[in-house]
């Protein structure tokens, strides 16, 4: 039953500090979430190749993945806004994703053809997505705003750690309980298949202990705490007049025309060059976000109030300024760890074992050992996590981030130089600082810039620009190694490291405050 988050009290009072283990039990859902996503990193490109990919048509087939989570996270932060539940507000989605996530991790690796893995893919992306979002919401609701740090950085813990277990799984199916990592043309390996059902297990599990073992203040009782007092009771204001929403439908129509336009246009010109596929991602893309502003103002212009799409759009384009400074690092910093989970295994076994022959045993022992390093770079975010806001108290959540993704940035630039597969580990530990300061410091400095009774949304919003940089590392890095890279994958590695660098560069400009 949806309720009400606006409801107006008498009195106001702080949000009650929370103890280390309910800051755990609130947490653990992330070991599952990160289960699905380390395997669909680690794995899923190599499925591809199995199934018959050629490398350069890899980040295509990638792209439903974020495309999904650019729909579904913003749609499930919404209605989690608005959602009372004998399980809460934010536990249903978590459950109902997890349920989903965890059947598409068991079908994954018995995809029979290339067009069924890709369709997997998209289905098991958007279920670990509407698990996913509410997990930031949840602690933006139940933290106070000292503790905020310290709560994401537990879910870069449990991320770390569950990372490292997953991505490490088919190196310990294989040389651990001797599952064969081999199978003939077109099949995929049993190591592969038995550490997805594995996946799928942990997943519902670890989430279904925070179902249980965590809690959320209703509405009414959120509303009573200080930092959502203001907005509270500006929740009981009388109706936006007619003709705000008759001056916002005008300047969102001409905006979405313009948009529109631009993406029109170059949809047309690449109709008429000798490019890849993958750019029309982008151009089109543009185009259904113009129109998606026009459908917006001819509702104000027209209907003259809002509704459930009309609120959506009007708080996208009025996101806080903290927001739309985070959106640009996240950018970069997205776009560089999205070329490295497309082309980290292409890349280190052609460039560093020698071979593209996904048949050969030394194929798939790459294979292992990348993502048996990707499991280690994950380790390291595990054990940093808790350092990171204590080096934000001693300088400032900017520079901490700063640091951290210059570090990720320099690790991946230096995969170029390596003739040893081993000294891979080495690269993986800064590229763990990176992934560490990534999954908390943004989340942290956003959460204190946005409305309590929009929390969930813009957390859903704020996935656009984790979002957009792989439909547009998508739309790009296939052509750029086709064309540009002479078919070698290790560049699209160094274009990530450089676009990490300008992340961290860009994090000082950031209006970091409550």
């Amino acid at each position: 039953m949806a309720v009400s988050a606006s409801s107006p009290q008498v009195s106001h009072r702080q949000k009650p500090r929370l103890g280390f283990l309910d800051i755990w039990n609130m947490s653990f859902g992330f070991l599952g979430i990160q289960f699905g996503f380390a395997l669909q990193n680690a794995n899923v490109s190599r499925i591809f190749e199995t199934l018959g990919a050629n490398v350069d048509d890899i980040p295509i087939l990638w792209v439903a993945a974020p495309l999904t989570g650019l729909i579904i996270q913003p749609i499930v932060g919404y209605f989690s806004d608005r959602t009372w539940t004998r399980l809460g507000r934010r536990r249903p989605y978590f459950l109902a994703g997890a349920v989903l996530a965890s059947l598409a991790l068991f079908v994954m690796p018995n995809s029979p053809t290339l067009w069924f893995a890709a369709g997997m893919l998209w289905i098991m992306d958007a279920s670990i997505n509407i698990t996913m979002e509410p997990f930031r919401a949840f602690v933006g609701d139940n933290l106070p705003s000292e503790q905020r740090t310290t709560g994401f950085a537990m879910q870069s813990f449990f991320i770390g750690t569950g990372a490292i277990v997953a991505s490490s799984l088919p190196y310990i199916m294989t040389n651990w309980f001797d599952v064969p990592n081999q199978a003939g043309e077109g099949v995929i390996p049993n190591s592969v298949k038995w550490s997805f059902y594995l996946g799928g297990a942990v997943f519902l599990a670890a989430v279904l202990w925070t179902v249980v073992k965590s809690k959320e203040y209703p509405p009414e009782e959120l509303n009573s705490f200080e930092e959502n007092a203001e907005e509270a009771h500006a929740g009981t204001s009388p109706a936006i007049s007619a003709a705000h929403y008759t001056a916002t439908g005008k300047k969102q129509i001409r905006k979405g025309s313009i948009i529109t336009l631009i993406g029109l246009a170059l949809t047309v010109w690449l109709s008429t060059q000798n490019l890849n596929k993958e750019l029309y991602v982008f151009s089109l893309g543009t185009a259904i976000v113009g129109l998606l502003f026009i459908a917006s103002g001819y509702l104000q212009k027209i209907s003259r109030y809002e509704n459930g799409f009309v609120t959506i759009m009007n708080d996208f384009e009025n996101m806080p300024t903290t927001m739309k400074q985070l959106a640009v690092v996240q950018f970069f910093s997205w776009f560089a760890l999205f070329a490295m989970w497309i082309y980290m295994t292409p890349a280190v076994t052609s460039w560093v074992y020698g071979t593209t022959d996904t048949t050969s045993k030394l194929y798939n022992d790459g294979a292992d050992w990348v993502g048996l390093c990707m499991g280690i770079y994950n380790g390291v975010a595990a054990l940093v996590a808790f350092g990171i806001p204590v080096l934000a108290r001693q300088t400032s959540r900017r520079v901490a981030h700063l640091v951290c993704l210059v570090a990720g940035g320099a690790s991946l630039l230096s995969i170029y130089f390596l003739s040893d597969p081993t000294y891979l580990m080495v690269s993986m530990v800064g590229i763990g600082i990176a992934w560490a300061s990534i999954l908390s410091v943004p989340y942290a400095m956003l959460a204190g810039s946005l409305p309590a009774s929009k929390m969930g949304y813009y957390m859903g919003v704020f996935n656009f620009f984790i979002v957009i940089p792989q439909i547009v590392a998508a739309a790009l890095l296939g052509f750029l190694v086709k064309v540009l890279f002479g078919g070698e994958p290790i560049y699209a590695l160094v274009l990530g490291g450089v676009s990490m660098i300008l992340a961290g560069l860009l994090s000082l400009r950031v209006n970091d405050r409550d």
